[in-house]
């Protein structure tokens, strides 16, 4: 209520003739770290399974001797809601997300999947794990490092030091496993992220799923995850509203069902995503092209980031004028924040958890979209800025994720 009072006031402001008023960094709806984030799902599951040195930190949860993440790529909560006859199974479950309370988690900021599949993986938000973004500055070289994709080539273990929970549950003697494309097994971003145990690799989806039910019977206490990437493909690509998208949502809720029937028992599988998605319309009202705006651009050594979710990187000396731009241009539209107001906001984790390798990879500014608008860098990023479907943003349909449950 407080955002929509805001947004009234900004619009008489504006009918009036005045300058539009700058949203206030605390309207931001903010991940729920410590009880509600992607970051508290596996730990809580770990500890649950006798795992030492974890907390339970999402409680509504009840423990069982073999848990299985299924983690489908960009199917967020409010995604899911509106399409009920494509996904008929998977709606079926809505009551049961997160310990039968019918409420979604949380991913983390930015919702991205780079920056979720670490918090997943490592328990952690991303002011301790260290992938605050999909692209961010490394403050060792000056460049840009894109997290997904891991270039320019970054020592993994240096990038992100923590071990995961995976490898703290193999370590205490739960059989722990990973069935995901081949196309995974040897990245960074699985090294830092989800190692530990054994990794699968099947192509097909069907395979995938049958390969899952038989490691999580492999052991008396098994940790499994398994991950499907293409509903979060066809959504860039088309939009969240395609056919495309609802063919790869009919698919994966076959999925789904298929792997919650071949459950051995005192299992617990988990469904969730690591951010929804957003549609941004194919005008120049929505989409700011930061390579084609000289104010934007006055001052700034590097755009990092993406669309919904920026870093912003100042010239030394420019980082106080770059901030006032950005605030002035963009700040009805974006919550438009410096780094350390971001940090003290809580936007990358609980104030007070930023390491201090972290604190360089943050931007000097940073803006995530409130509206539904983006920041294109069409020279430097021809690829992103093309998409239809976006996300990055601390926005309900980016933010909020199902915990969809089934037991046997």
């Amino acid at each position: 209520m407080a955002a929509e009072a805001l947004r009234q006031d900004q619009d008489w402001s504006q009918d009036q003739g005045q300058d539009p008023v700058p949203l206030a960094l605390g309207s931001a709806p903010l991940p729920e770290y410590g009880t509600g984030s992607l970051a508290e799902l596996l730990p809580t599951l770990a500890a649950g399974q006798g795992v030492p040195d974890l907390t339970a930190g999402i409680p509504e949860l009840t423990p069982a001797d073999r848990n299985c993440v299924f983690l489908i790529d960009g199917l967020g909560w409010e995604q899911l809601r509106a399409h009920p006859d494509e996904a008929p199974y998977l709606t079926s479950l809505l009551g049961t997300s997160r310990g039968s309370t019918g409420r979604p988690l949380t991913t983390c900021f930015p919702a991205t999947t780079a920056t979720s599949l670490a918090s997943v993986g490592t328990g952690l938000p991303p002011a301790a794990h260290g992938l605050p973004g999909y692209t961010v500055r490394d403050p060792a070289t000056g460049a840009l490092m894109n997290q997904l994709r891991w270039k320019p080539w970054t020592a993994p273990e240096v990038w992100q030091p923590y071990p995961t929970v995976f490898r703290l549950a193999e370590a205490a003697g739960v059989h722990t496993a990973q069935v995901s494309s081949p196309t995974f097994e040897n990245t960074p971003l699985t090294k830092i992220a989800l190692s530990g145990g054994t990794f699968h690799g099947r192509l097909s989806g069907e395979d995938r799923m049958d390969l899952t039910a038989e490691q999580l019977a492999a052991g008396d206490r098994s940790l499994v995850y398994t991950y499907y990437s293409e509903v979060d493909g066809k959504g860039h690509r088309f939009g969240v509203d395609s056919d495309a998208w609802r063919g790869q949502l009919m698919y994966v809720d076959r999925l789904v069902q298929r792997l919650a029937e071949r459950l051995p028992p005192r299992t617990a599988l988990y469904v969730t995503a690591d951010h929804g998605m957003i549609d941004i319309p194919l005008d120049e009202e929505s989409r700011i092209d930061f390579d084609e705006d000289w104010e934007l651009r006055a001052g700034v050594a590097l755009l990092g980031g993406e669309g919904r979710a920026r870093h912003v990187y100042a010239v030394p000396g420019a980082e106080s004028d770059v901030l006032t731009v950005w605030r002035e241009v963009l700040g009805d539209r974006f919550w438009v924040a410096s780094r350390e107001e971001s940090i003290a906001e809580g936007w990358f984790g609980p104030p007070g958890t930023v390491d201090e390798r972290v604190y360089g990879r943050i931007g000097d500014v940073v803006a995530a979209a409130h509206d539904d608008v983006v920041i294109t860098a069409s020279v430097q990023e021809p690829h992103e800025s093309a998409m239809v479907g976006m996300h990055g943003s601390m926005t309900p349909v980016e933010q909020l994720v199902p915990l969809l449950e089934v037991r046997s």
